[in-house]
């Protein structure tokens, strides 16, 4: 503290970023049914085309689990983003306001009055 670094810093760039990142990777997890199906044709061999059926299959097991929290994650990372902007707002208008009752400070008011 003092030495003109903020005590809370937040690459809010980066983060607002961040749950648009992650739905695009919802998005992608939850076609590579329609990918492996794509490339049927093009790969021939019926047992590589029952692996990947397999997968597929196994796959969706955990997916979902795995796409909620993505939606999650996105949800805390939008939450984050709004919040602070919201309490940066706050606070540069609190410092505002007390900038400007600061400059009536020599007009003859009691008080210090700058004497010190």
């Amino acid at each position: 503290m003092g030495k003109g670094k903020s005590d809370l810093t937040l690459p809010l760039s980066e983060l607002e970023d961040y749950g648009s990142r992650l739905r695009s990777i919802k998005t992608r997890l939850n076609h590579t049914k329609k990918l492996f199906e794509s490339y049927r044709d093009d790969i021939g061999d019926g047992s590589v085309n029952d692996a990947l059926e397999d997968f597929e299959s196994n796959w969706e097991d955990g997916r979902e689990d795995i796409t909620q929290q993505l939606d999650a994650l996105a949800s805390m990372s939008d939450a984050v983003v709004r919040e602070f902007k919201k309490l940066d707002d706050e606070l540069a208008k609190q410092v505002n306001e007390k900038m400007t009752t600061k400059d009536t400070r020599g007009s003859g008011q009691s008080g210090s009055g700058g004497n010190k």
